[in-house]
């Protein structure tokens, strides 16, 4: 069962302020906790969502229809956010969510290939008809690869060290499994590292989903495509679980809300150089207390909300 404890729920669907007969866009359907909360609030309004991942689907699909009939899941990557509206003859909406980072379902089952808890083929495909998987990163990509995705998905300062042991093993037999690759993990690190407190391998299993699913650049344009599709007056929830995620986002909602080549020494603005859009909350949104106790994965989350304030020139 595709069980999956939505965090921020209430600060996110508060955040895009949801009007009855709106069109709204769940971009991370997973376990379906914000979808149902904003369907319960529409009544000629429809809600569209996106996952590529048919377990969810499937799971979220009966949720769902136990609140209403006015919603459409789309099986595809939000990527595609604008072609798949397009499908629907929809091309402005009036708030969009994304949920970012792994559902707790695909971390805890195992044979996923996401955890270092669970011993299964190195996979971490959100979509499993994808070519690329972990297992082919590790086995086929170059020393020289494998280290600048480590450095840049995951700042791991031991990259290279990794990469030589990943390569070395690797020679001898294929790295197969997330425990095989796991072991390779801690024979590279000093005993210093191995010490502290966490995992070793978390930073680089976290490295390997992000390039399996390109998930950086993914979301990066799909973003930018949903801040053109929003309405007056919509609003964009982005919650993020990574300072690289939250980065695009702080720069992206950062660039669209500040003024911008504006001639020096004008006494007003003039309405066309106004900003389009303004952030509705100026820091990001962490989990509560209460949250925290109940939720530990809720501890590196952050929800930013951007709004659109003047549509785009015709």
């Amino acid at each position: 069962m595709f069980d999956h404890v939505t965090v921020l729920l209430n600060e996110a669907v508060e955040g895009l302020n949801i009007k009855e007969d709106g069109i709204y866009v769940d971009c991370t359907l997973g376990g379906a906790g914000h979808s149902m909360a904003i369907l319960k609030q529409l009544t000629s309004g429809h809600l569209y969502c996106f996952d590529q991942d048919q377990m969810a689907i499937d799971a979220a699909k009966s949720r769902l229809e136990a609140i209403g009939d006015n919603f459409t899941i789309f099986y595809s990557n939000f990527v595609n956010l604008k072609e798949m509206l397009a499908s629907e003859n929809v091309t402005k909406v009036d708030g969009i969510i994304f949920d970012l980072g792994v559902s707790s379902p695909q971390f805890d089952t195992g044979e996923r290939g996401f955890s270092y808890n669970h011993d299964a083929r190195l996979d971490m495909r959100m979509d499993k008809s994808n070519d690329l998987d972990a297992y082919k990163i590790v086995n086929t990509w170059s020393y020289e690869q494998i280290v600048e995705i480590l450095y840049k998905y995951a700042d791991e300062k031991f990259a290279k060290q990794i990469a030589r042991k990943i390569e070395q093993k690797r020679k001898i037999k294929p790295i197969e499994t997330t425990f095989e690759l796991v072991e390779v993990i801690k024979d590279a690190l000093p005993a210093s590292v191995l010490r502290k407190k966490g995992h070793p391998a978390k930073k680089t299993f976290q490295a390997l989903r992000i390039a399996v699913n390109d998930e950086l650049n993914v979301f990066d344009k799909a973003l930018k495509d949903a801040l053109d599709i929003l309405n007056v007056n919509g609003r964009i929830a982005v919650i993020t679980f990574h300072s690289l995620e939250d980065k695009i986002c702080k720069y992206t909602f950062n660039d669209v809300t500040k003024l911008k080549d504006v001639p020096a020494g004008l006494p007003v603005i003039p309405d066309y150089l106004q900003p389009k859009f303004k952030l509705v909350n100026k820091k990001p949104i962490v989990a509560s207390k209460a949250e925290l106790a109940v939720n530990h994965r809720a501890h590196s989350a952050k929800l930013r909300i951007i709004e659109r304030v003047v549509e785009n020139e015709a």
